[in-house]
Order: C-alpha cells, then structure tokens, then sequence
C-alpha cells in the first residue's frame, strides 16, 4: 500500500471528510430554509439561488469520486449526443444495480454543468433523510410513495410545477424502481411471465407510471430521453465506502438519445417503448458480460477542478476551527470536556456512517414483491 493510499484509509481523515459534509450540509440547508421568503416574491431567483446552494452540497460527494478515488468514467457514444449535454431538458433513465450508480450519474451532470438543477422521481422516505431528504425538498425533488392512488396528485402537481424550470434540468428516472438484488430480479421475472412480457436478465422489470406520467407533465419541457446503461470494468461492485476509503473504480456508460418526438404520447404505446428499451439495455449489458465492454465509440470527458476547490473552501472555512477547538480541549486537561469532545466525534462517526448506509444494497428497504407492489406496477 502507498503513502497516498495508506492516508486516504485512515479513519481520521475520512471523519474530517464526513463532518465538512455534514457540516457544510447543515449551514446550507439553513441557507436555503431562508430563501423561502423568495418563493412568493420571485420563484425563479429562489430556483436559481437553491441550484447553486445544492451544487456546493451535492459537488462533494462527486469530489469523493474524481478526486479521493479516482474512478474514471467512460462514455460510449457518439460527439453529437455529448454535444447537447447540458444544452436541454432531459429524461434519464438509469439501470438501478449499484450503490453509487447516482454518484456517476452525478458526475456527468457535474461535467456538463447540471449537477445542482439536476432531479430524481425519489421514494418518500428519503425525504426524512438528513441533508439529502431536505435539500432535495428545497430543490423541488417529485417524492413518492410507489402506490399510485396515494402518489397521483402529488406527482402531477411536482412535475407539472418544473415545466417553466429556469435551468437546464436532467431528471432522473429508475423505472426499476428499486435497486436490483437476485430476489427482487426473481420475483420481477415472475411478474413479466403473468403479463406475457419477455423476460430479463440484467434488470427488473420497469414500472411504466412514473416514466409515462413524467413524459405527460413535461411535455414540451423535455427535448429528449437519454438511456443510460451503466457497468464496471473487471466485475467490480463499487460502494460508497469503498469510494470513501479511496478506492479506484473503472465506471462504463452506454448513452443513447431518443428524441421525445420518437416516443409515442398514447399511454400504452410509451409504456411499451418503455419496454422495448430494457429489452434493448439488456441486450447492451450481455455484450458487456462477454466482451468487456459497451458497443459504439467512446469518449472520456474531463474531470472539473470546481468540485475540488469548492471542498477545500468548506475545509478551510470548517477545520480550522475545529481543529483549534480540539487542540484547546487537550491542552486543558480537562477530563470533562476530553470525554465530551470524545463523545463529539464518536457521534460524529455513527451518523457519517448512518449517511454511507442509505446507499447500501442490504439495507435498502422495499416492498418488492409484496401484493400492493405487484398492483403498482
């Protein structure tokens, strides 16, 4: 193990790394409580002003990625898709197979410049998660519970408000609707042999609501649909911690963009294009198992150093002081405030590692599979 490597695992260091997150987190989200006075007076400035305050949250944790791991990530497409990256309102549609399949997701959004206006079609209980659930409320972020009669007018209501969004916006979509584990890929199975639909191998079966509802409210928002089909070199199965204790992944992503005018508007028909895709992801994931790779010319874009320097601003602005605090605590000898600050950073750690376990394949709840969950999709 080098030097760099040896630092980059030392515990210390990640808990420094956790508390400017948390920290930062917190300062921002207060931030951002306050700009609510904007919303009745200029809905647009406070869009404009939250993208920004969630970009300095949201471009840490993609830091992580570029910068304390290293991972690198390859596009397989073609220039004149990259060409419009960030130049549109978008719809992606993501495979949900690995903690931080977001993470990379994030990072493109990050290279081409829509990483804080970026959204997602999130499950409910995210929503009372710390940091994540509450900038993600100030972003506008579509919450739902994944029972259509309770999510209706929700959803409705959250799409239709982001069609005059003043910033280019990707907007997230997993139709697998939760993360694939060989269980839920089981059951999923199960469901497409009751509805006649061809079986997959690499993905669970899409629920088509959300995707087709998405499409109906953003009509005339969205200019396209980019298919994004993610795999890792070497079999690797990144995690969060793993990213965390600096480890190097080899991410792949297939990008295809479909014009939303090649997507049929009558419900059915976009739930069968919907359909016809995964068939089709799979197909891009089986020449994947065998060859290694994704077909098509690739093209790696370059890491941008704002993520970098917008980490070093929270670092500088938070550890000094910290750092000076603790000093003075050992150097007074108190037994008290030792055991009090000890206390501090052992909370501290629980809760840092109480965020890493919101990605976790194991403990990432569903209702897959249940009767209710079977109705929904």
């Amino acid at each position: 193990m080098g030097v760099v490597a040896w630092l980059k695992s030392l515990f210390v260091l990640q808990l420094l790394i956790g508390f400017v997150f948390v920290v930062s987190g917190l300062i921002i989200n207060f931030i951002q409580l306050c700009t609510c006075v904007l919303w009745p007076i200029n809905k647009q400035l406070y869009r404009k002003i939250n993208t920004r305050l969630s970009y300095s949250l949201w471009s840490q944790l993609v830091m992580l990625l570029e910068w304390w791991s290293g991972t690198e990530c390859t596009l397989y497409t073609d220039q004149a898709t990259v060409d419009k990256f960030g130049k549109e309102h978008v719809i992606i549609i993501l495979n949900h197979n690995y903690e931080i399949d977001f993470l990379c997701g994030w990072t493109m959004c990050e290279r081409y410049g829509v990483l804080g206006s970026s959204k997602v079609l999130a499950k409910h209980e995210l929503l009372k998660v710390p940091l994540i659930g509450w900038t993600w409320y100030f972003l506008e972020i579509v919450f739902c519970k994944r029972k259509w009669e309770e999510d209706r007018e929700t959803v409705f209501s959250g799409l239709n408000s982001l069609r005059d969004y003043p910033e280019y916006m990707w907007f997230l979509l997993y139709c697998e609707g939760t993360r694939f584990t060989e269980n839920k890929h089981q059951i999923s199975m199960q469901v497409a042999e009751s509805k006649g639909l061809p079986k997959l191998k690499y993905h669970l079966l899409p629920r088509t609501k959300g995707f087709t509802t998405t499409m109906q409210c953003l009509k005339g928002t969205v200019k396209a649909v980019y298919d994004v089909t993610l795999n890792f070199k070497d079999k690797q199965n990144p995690t969060l911690l793993g990213i965390v204790n600096g480890k190097k992944y080899k991410a792949d992503m297939s990008i295809r963009r479909f014009p939303v005018e090649e997507i049929p508007d009558d419900e059915k028909q976009c739930a069968d294009w919907l359909h016809k895709l995964y068939q089709e992801k799979d197909a891009l994931q089986e020449h994947y198992e065998k060859e290694g790779c994704f077909p098509g010319p690739t093209i790696k874009p370059k890491r941008r150093v704002w993520t970098l320097l917008n980490f070093l601003f929270w670092a500088t602005l938070l550890l000094s002081p910290l750092i000076n605090f603790a000093w003075d605590v050992f150097v007074s000898g108190s037994p008290l405030l030792i055991i009090g600050f000890m206390i501090f950073l052992i909370v501290a750690s629980v809760a840092v590692r109480r965020l890493i376990g919101v990605t976790e394949v194991k403990k990432t709840g569903s209702s897959y599979g249940n009767i209710e969950a079977k109705k929904d999709n």
